[in-house]
């Protein structure tokens, strides 16, 4: 088996939902412009609130993708 490097972003999605579809949609997204992600992991989650009451949901992930680096 060939070894292999992966490289890791971290990303924040946001969502009036839950901090679950915050975290797709991050991921979601970054599948668009990245190819072959292989794990994301939410490292932390937190929320925005206004009047004492959550607005929005922000999910931090971090996503790896098989790095195809050139010389």
């Amino acid at each position: 088996m060939a070894e292999s490097v992966y490289k890791v972003v971290e990303l924040v999605g946001t969502s009036t939902e839950s901090w679950e579809t915050a975290a797709r949609s991050a991921v979601e997204l970054a599948s668009k412009s990245l190819r072959d992600l292989r794990v994301a992991e939410v490292s932390e989650l937190d929320m925005l609130l206004e009047e004492g009451k959550v607005r929005t949901y922000r999910a931090k992930v971090k996503v790896s993708f098989k790095y195809e680096g050139g010389s």
